[in-house]
């Protein structure tokens, strides 16, 4: 979707853009680039992405399509890349000769950050 307009929240991480009002509720806005450290951009699109019962859309440049991955292409992070990834990405694998790597959802938006959003009015 095109992006929404954002209200910035007080003690988030920089990544975390604030809130946007999607499909009548409160959704926390994460920026990609920032999340993989990577330089803020102005994103041209969100992506809405349901991790359980919670919502949040993540700010991209560009989507360049959605596929399905098929059951067991996926794997572990490798012991060597463990320490140096694991903090962001959970698993990695290939789709038609191109790298995936599997974000780690639970780095979007923090148990802590959550609770923020449920006592601000936002869904849980």
């Amino acid at each position: 979707m095109r992006p929404l307009p954002v209200e910035p929240l007080s003690g988030a991480p920089q990544f975390v853009q604030g809130l946007a009002i999607i499909r009548g509720a409160p959704v926390p806005v994460v920026d990609a680039a920032r999340l993989l450290g990577a330089e803020a951009t102005r994103p041209s699109r969100f992506v809405t992405l349901k991790a359980d019962e919670r919502r949040v859309a993540l700010a991209v440049d560009s989507v360049l399509g959605v596929r399905s991955i098929p059951d067991g292409s996926l794997q572990a992070l490798p012991p060597l890349l463990r320490d140096a990834g694991a903090e962001i990405v959970s698993k990695i694998g290939m789709l038609d000769a191109e790298l995936l790597l599997v974000l780690r959802s639970v780095r979007f938006v923090t148990e802590d950050l959550w609770a923020k959003l449920s006592a601000d009015g936002a869904p849980s």
